[in-house]
């Protein structure tokens, strides 16, 4: 299974504008991900486009931990 990207520009607009089932959606895709044996990759776009990857995750554990951490400003 391929690693799954989270841009998390994306995921702070979503904060800003409480769409929490739209971030319910993208931490199913990567429980699904990391339950298949791929990674979750976070990472920042740049207004230029450039891409920077920042962390990864292999884990449930440290995947519930980035999403708790997200939920908790809801």
């Amino acid at each position: 299974m391929n690693d799954y990207t989270i841009n998390v520009a994306q995921v702070e607009e979503l904060q800003t504008i409480r769409n929490v089932d739209e971030l319910e959606t993208i931490f199913t895709r990567a429980k699904s991900a990391v339950v298949n044996g791929a990674k979750v990759i976070l990472v920042r776009k740049e207004a230029s486009g450039k891409i920077n990857k920042f962390d990864a995750m292999d884990t449930l554990e440290d995947l519930e931990k980035y999403r708790e951490r997200v939920f908790r400003y809801l």
